[in-house]
């Protein structure tokens, strides 16, 4: 076998069959109708906050960091008393998505310097692009070297400004935006440019690029859910293009992950709707304190703390208490305690995004 080597972008080759575009058509309907769920939430950070934890927590365990679901809400608060490495890092994740938003909702671009940002705010430190060799990728079983990525800087910088001009210059290719940010993931992926953390960034450059291009108006589809149920076809995939060039598998892997993670997505928006509108109507019917903004913080957080309440409602700590232990005591939260502190869970909430009970 001849040893391959990673072409630059755009393709020459067609490489979109009629079982591509087929698909393309169905992602493309679950897309948009996600896109008007999303807009019928009043507030984006609900979602945001909430949907970005389920990616934070899937994506991680696609690289082996594993935590719990109550362990990364209770890292979230941070409260005293409770300390995990591994849900750290998995808020880490969470701050990286955030930044990513926030640089192209500046000016529509995703350029190096903020691959770069999103990788150092993954990693919480500044190591940036691989200055030196050695980097292989190897099977996680045998331990066998089955990809070796490009290894000198000028060389890894050279593909990363060719990826950078497929991603922002739409003219570069007239290829449908899925098939391109599936190009983008494999090419990402080959050229492997930081020591640690390119898997996930490149899932979430996959959600930025869909925003960017108008399928999205928030990033909130998050494809680790689909390819930690499927981890093991999504490697044999990307080494299938390395080996033999065959990317009709791949695309429509990729494609199927959309459709299915944007059709789940829907049942949770909808489900999340539904509850905060039946917290609406039992708060404006039974609590004098009822506000828009301590709805919104009651989903937004599916644990909360006094604090978030004092921050987001303007009101004393002791009003923030009573609000929050007034909401317990008629079963709206579940109270905990954590060392001297106490927080509160919206546990029908928590149950929708996590699909279990506490």
């Amino acid at each position: 076998m001849e040893k391959f080597i990673l072409e630059k972008l755009p393709f020459k080759k067609d490489i979109e069959s009629k079982k591509v575009l087929k698909r393309l058509a169905q992602a493309h309907r679950a897309l948009a109708e996600l896109k008007g769920y999303v807009s019928s939430i009043p507030n984006e950070n609900i979602l945001i906050n909430t949907l970005s934890l389920e990616e934070a927590k899937d994506s991680s365990a696609i690289e082996n960091i594993i935590t719990t679901h109550d362990d990364l809400y209770k890292t979230g608060l941070e409260l005293d008393g409770f300390n995990s490495m591994e849900s750290k890092e998995v808020q880490n994740y969470i701050s990286a998505i955030k930044k990513g938003f926030s640089l192209i909702a500046k000016h529509n671009i995703l350029s190096n310097n903020d691959i770069i940002e999103i990788q150092a705010e993954l990693e919480k430190n500044n190591a940036g692009i691989r200055k030196g060799p050695g980097t292989t990728l190897k099977n996680a079983s045998t331990g066998a070297i089955v990809y070796t990525p490009p290894q000198d800087y000028d060389t890894i910088m050279d593909y990363m400004s060719n990826l950078s001009e497929f991603i922002n210059y739409s003219d570069s290719s007239d290829l449908d935006p899925l098939t391109k940010m599936a190009i983008i993931h494999f090419q990402f992926e080959s050229i492997h440019p930081f020591y640690d953390g390119n898997g996930r960034t490149g899932r979430i450059i996959n959600v930025l690029y869909l925003v960017m291009n108008d399928l999205l108006n928030l990033p909130i589809l998050y494809m680790s859910k689909f390819i930690i149920e499927n981890k093991r076809e999504y490697y044999k995939l990307l080494q299938t293009v390395r080996n033999n060039d065959e990317w009709e598998e791949w695309l429509l892997y990729m494609i199927e992950a959309v459709e299915n993670i944007a059709k789940e997505t829907i049942i949770q928006i909808r489900l999340i709707k539904e509850l905060m509108m039946e917290f609406k109507q039992t708060l404006r019917s039974n609590y004098k304190f009822y506000s828009q903004d301590l709805l919104n913080n009651l989903f937004k957080h599916p644990y909360t703390k006094i604090e978030y309440i004092e921050r987001d409602l303007g009101v004393s700590r002791i009003t923030a208490a009573n609000y929050l232990n007034k909401l317990a005591k008629d079963g709206l939260l579940v109270k905990k305690k954590l060392g001297v502190g106490n927080y509160y869970i919206n546990h029908r909430l928590f149950a929708i995004l996590t699909k279990d009970n506490i």
